[in-house]
């Protein structure tokens, strides 16, 4: 697939969650989410963050921090411009030419770190999605694509840097989605309790 295209599909995926972030009051801060020990806030700055610090190293190579998000008085706005940050660095088609240096992951060129955060958005909206007990209908391809990724990610040492958790087993008929989900350790029926 061509580097366009992953962005093109991350975009999609991006609007997707929009829809879901608009939903949020102050009063869903608090929710549990499938993330172990994180709230819906602890998650919304956690998406703030890596959108931000993305759209960094697309622009300057690499970003000095990569929790440095803030939601200040309004989450769903501050998600919101992160997107827009996000969106227009990797608009550039130029950052498909650099190599990024992305989190404590590595470097890699421009397409992979497009695909990376593809993987990170795909999996958060679901995310949002069960934290505000709305329904999550992802864009296929995009979900095809970010599969193909997760099914290279090792199960070993991710607890390492607490990347991700160990993947979690699901019936051989599961869909794409499910599939794509337990790779990175997360239980498909989750619900808020």
């Amino acid at each position: 697939m061509r580097s366009m295209d992953l962005r093109e599909l991350d975009r999609r995926a991006l609007l997707v969650l929009d829809k879901i972030v608009a939903a949020v009051t102050p009063a869903d801060l608090a929710r549990p989410t499938p993330c172990a020990g994180w709230t819906l806030a602890d998650l919304l700055r956690h998406q703030v963050s890596e959108n931000h610090a993305f759209a960094t190293a697309a622009r300057e190579g690499s970003a000095p921090d990569w929790d440095a998000g803030d939601l200040g008085d309004d989450a769903p706005a501050a998600y919101q411009a992160s997107v827009d940050d996000f969106l227009d660095a990797f608009a550039d088609d130029a950052v498909l030419e650099r190599q990024l240096t992305i989190n404590h992951f590595g470097t890699f060129p421009g397409p992979i770190a497009a695909h990376m955060h593809l993987v990170d958005t795909v999996a958060h909206g679901w995310d949002l999605a069960r934290t505000l007990g709305l329904p999550y209908e992802p864009d296929a391809e995009a979900v095809h694509v970010a599969l193909k990724l997760a099914e290279r990610i090792p199960d070993e040492g991710r607890e390492k840097n607490n990347s991700f958790a160990h993947s979690v087993e699901v019936p051989a008929d599961a869909s794409e989605l499910d599939r794509f989900l337990a790779l990175l350790g997360r239980d498909p029926a989750w619900t808020v309790s």
